[in-house]
């Protein structure tokens, strides 16, 4: 019985020592501040400004998520199309890592939808 009391002490002390402590500060560091830790043209790009203007269009994101996964391009209205065209091409890979090959399709696609809107090339 003894031995069961201590490790329950120890149990409730490392709990509130857990729940009581206060975080650190972690930091976020810019990878183009630390020379060397990626190579010339493979500094991450950033998904949250990738994803943004998409968000920005109402139904947009939905009506991507649906095209890639039934491969059908029906639903995606001209005003996701404007902005999808103007992503920028380093965005793809990383919001499409699974298929490479759906953005230059969606954006082929956008082109006949969007009449201005430059083709896949």
């Amino acid at each position: 019985m003894g031995n069961k009391a201590v490790v329950s002490v120890y149990l409730i002390i490392s709990l509130c020592a857990a729940i009581f402590v206060t975080r650190g500060v972690a930091q976020i560091q810019n990878p183009q501040a630390n020379p060397g830790l990626f190579p010339p043209g493979l500094v991450p790009v950033d998904l949250v400004k990738c994803w943004s203007s998409l968000f920005n269009v109402q139904g947009c994101v939905l009506a991507i998520s649906n095209s890639f996964l039934s491969g059908n391009f029906e639903n995606v209205e001209a005003a996701c199309c404007k902005v999808f065209s103007t992503l920028d091409a380093n965005c793809w890979p990383q919001m499409f890592p699974l298929n490479p090959f759906f953005p230059p399709l969606l954006k082929d696609n956008c082109a006949r939808i969007v009449p201005n809107s430059p083709a896949h090339n």
